[in-house]
């Protein structure tokens, strides 16, 4: 069974960077598509960006253009999100997730079969 595990969130200055990681111990991830979500209160779950399996075509939401990029190392079986510029907008549960097809659908929550626990990003001063 497929398990995400998101790690690499905490607490940043606004202006301050992180970087997120996304792994699946014991599963290959180089044939999913996957993609990072965020989750603020109150908020619906929405697309962060989006990778390829061979990583070589991205998707981004405007708010992140720009300041986050998405990127993988399949010999790693790993994929990253680094966040610059964070401002405090970008606070949220940071979740990845991994679908079988990389397409323009990519923002939809129900394009995706498997869902990490989430990760914390707090943007404070």
């Amino acid at each position: 069974q497929l398990q995400l595990v998101e790690s690499g969130g905490g607490l940043v200055q606004p202006g301050g960077s992180l970087r997120l990681s996304c792994t699946a111990p014991g599963f290959s991830l180089d044939r999913k598509a996957i993609a990072w979500f965020r989750q603020a209160p109150g908020k619906e779950r929405e697309g962060v960006a989006c990778i390829s399996t061979r990583g070589d075509s991205t998707y981004y939401a405007d708010s992140v253009k720009g300041r986050f990029t998405i990127s993988r190392d399949n010999a790693k079986n790993t994929i990253f999100l680094q966040m610059n510029d964070l401002k405090p907008e970008d606070t949220a549960i940071y979740y990845c997730a991994a679908a079988g097809r990389f397409g323009s659908s990519w923002y939809r929550v129900r394009s995706y079969d498997y869902w990490g626990q989430g990760t914390q990003v707090t943007v404070s001063s």
